[in-house]
């Protein structure tokens, strides 16, 4: 089958262990990240199979109606880049792994790293040493300060485990079977939203994007923070209210951010407001991309593309397309 994989940024894959399971097919791997539909589907003219890597590109129905050959949509995790409702129509199966019980290890490492960095003001302190100068001021220890993991899921449940072995106090929040499991799990619920909000020191987003949860932290939600507290989001951007983060980092409330994560990506301009603030510290979404993580990942991935092959699909999204799937 002739495969084309979009936006392996640093042409990673074809260099992991996992890339063997698509010996024997025709793979083209895209760079760069092209989310121009005339483009895409001159790209894609002849796919017949195509890999994403998570929701860098939309897959919408302006391009979908434009490649008549597609017949596999492989990607792991959630989906909401991709209209699957126009997939099926046109048969095209959409497969995608959710491994259960496996968290990203790599994100959950990263919320954590971003804390430390946070918390010791290393990006000002390294760039001071470049610079010429020594210490450019005091940080905060970690142990006995307050970390409130909103929600309590797969990578939550990590990141609540590392806060324990720093000697923090971890405080939960999120939905009832969220803080069940929390509590389950030694971890103290928060009394309210409201209490999590005004109580941790720092608070760590952990929530897919759904449409309940779009927006779940408020312009008010911050307000409660305290002016030393930091937010860290490895999650989705748009979990906040839209405007909220910045306009509360300029208030004060919370005094610091590190964010991975963008209401549109990759992030590419310098004057976002985020980028221009000495209180918020950014990267560009590199919660699972490692290397280690890729090979789990597309493990999945692959694996779906050559059950498709072989007659036996795995991990269809939209099941009713199989009794008109492209042939």
């Amino acid at each position: 089958m002739k495969i084309s994989i979009l936006d392996d940024y640093h042409d990673t894959l074809r260099t992991l262990e996992v890339f063997e399971k698509l010996a024997g097919h025709e793979v083209t791997v895209w760079n760069d990240h092209v989310q121009d539909a005339d483009a895409l589907a001159s790209r894609l003219a002849d796919a017949e199979v195509l890999v994403l890597i998570r929701e860098r590109t939309k897959i919408r129905k302006a391009l979908l109606e434009r490649l008549p050959r597609l017949k596999l949509i492989s990607q792991r995790s959630v989906y909401p880049h991709i209209d699957v409702a126009d997939c099926t129509r046109l048969g095209i199966v959409v497969c995608s792994s959710q491994h259960p019980g496996t968290p990203s290890y790599a994100t959950a490492e990263l919320a954590f790293g971003l804390i430390i960095a946070a918390m010791r003001d290393l990006p000002r302190q390294i760039d001071s040493l470049k610079a010429g100068g020594w210490q450019a001021g005091v940080g905060r220890t970690l142990r006995g300060k307050t970390l409130g993991v909103f929600s309590y899921g797969r990578i939550g449940a990590v990141v609540a485990g590392y806060g324990r072995a720093f000697g923090m106090r971890v405080v939960a929040w999120g939905r009832e079977a969220s803080r069940e499991r929390a509590r389950a799990e030694g971890f103290a619920p928060a009394a309210s939203k409201e209490a999590f909000f005004e109580e941790c020191d720092i608070v760590s987003l952990h929530m897919r994007l759904v449409e309940a949860t779009r927006g779940i932290v408020t312009t008010r939600d911050l307000a409660r923070m305290k002016p030393d507290a930091l937010l860290v989001n490895t999650s989705r951007a748009p979990l906040i209210e839209p405007g909220a983060l910045v306009a509360a980092l300029k208030a004060g409330r919370p005094g610091m951010a590190a964010v991975d994560v963008y209401e549109e990506e990759p992030l590419l301009d310098i004057r976002h407001p985020l980028l221009d603030l000495p209180n918020a510290i950014c990267t560009p979404h590199l919660g699972y991309v490692t290397r280690d993580e890729y090979e789990v990942q597309f493990a999945d991935v692959f694996d779906q593309i050559t059950a498709y092959a072989a007659g036996a699909p795995i991990n269809v999204v939209n099941p009713e397309v199989l009794k008109n799937a492209r042939q």
